[in-house]
């Protein structure tokens, strides 16, 4: 925020694609009631989606996305060698060095599309949905894991700093397969597509990301489909399992990293 006019010009920017997206879906749900045929995800459901995405993907940007880019800077530079001399843990210095508020601009793009989705379904002449408040704290926890497990990859991939010394291509990488958490994980679990779906749920768990909040909340679980419950636990393990993957990577990185004067 230190200069103004970047700093509104960056949240305009976000808006401004953030509207685009929300007329590109507007213009998709003109031609099809629903995001695959006998999900669920019609448009009022899909849009609380699609501001989960917002809201995981704007925390992540804001907090993390600038000190991972950094990261491969500061072994080239000697900056890494300051930051082990500090007494503080090193993966939470480097993690939480800077913060982009202009990414929060899309959180606040989210929690009007939120607010507009769930009035909208809470006023639905059949079959009206109001969230519970416990459905709320479930929605935020597991938003909560949704930015530990993206944190959990970008940290991975930006650990291979210290091997690779430029790791842009395995950074564009994180891109890449994040957008695959975008959308709901119905739509990948027929076809060719059931690769996907097992790779991005079980291995690089990024569907689960975004699916379990916001199916927690526009599609309530039901405590007789016990497949939904499986996925919610598989949420909290992968969390768990990224969250330490992740630790390993960063400290083994660390255990290999020589200091740019040697």
């Amino acid at each position: 925020m230190t200069f103004r006019t970047n700093f509104i010009l960056d949240c305009v920017s976000s808006i401004g694609w953030t509207l685009m997206n929300v007329g590109f879906y507007l213009i998709i749900f003109q031609f099809t009631p629903t995001i695959g045929q006998g999900t669920g995800w019609d448009q009022d459901r899909f849009f609380l989606f699609l501001a989960t995405t917002w809201f995981i993907n704007s925390l992540v940007q804001a907090f993390f996305m600038p000190n991972a880019e950094e990261f491969s800077e500061l072994i080239r530079t000697g900056g890494l060698d300051f930051a082990l001399l500090k007494p503080i843990d090193t993966q939470f210095l480097i993690s939480f060095r800077k913060v982009s508020w202009s990414s929060l601009s899309n959180f606040a793009a989210g929690l009007v599309i939120a607010a507009v989705a769930l009035y909208r379904l809470a006023h639905h002449e059949t079959d009206p949905l109001v969230p519970s408040a416990l459905s709320v704290v479930l929605y935020v926890l597991f938003c909560g894991c949704g930015v530990v497990i993206m944190y959990s990859l970008m940290i991975c991939l930006s650990a291979t700093s210290v091997w690779l010394g430029r790791n842009q291509t395995l950074y564009n990488f994180w891109f890449y397969i994040t957008n695959f958490s975008r959308y709901p994980m119905e739509i990948y679990n027929r076809g060719w597509g059931t690769a996907l779906y097992g790779l991005f749920t079980f291995v690089i768990p990024v569907l689960v990301v975004v699916n379990v909040p916001a199916r927690i909340l526009a599609q309530p679980v039901n405590p007789e489909t016990s497949d939904q419950w499986w996925l919610v636990g598989w949420a909290l393990v992968a969390t768990l399992v990224s969250l330490a993957g992740s630790r390993w990577v960063f400290r083994r990185a660390l255990g290999s990293y020589r200091s740019a004067s040697s």
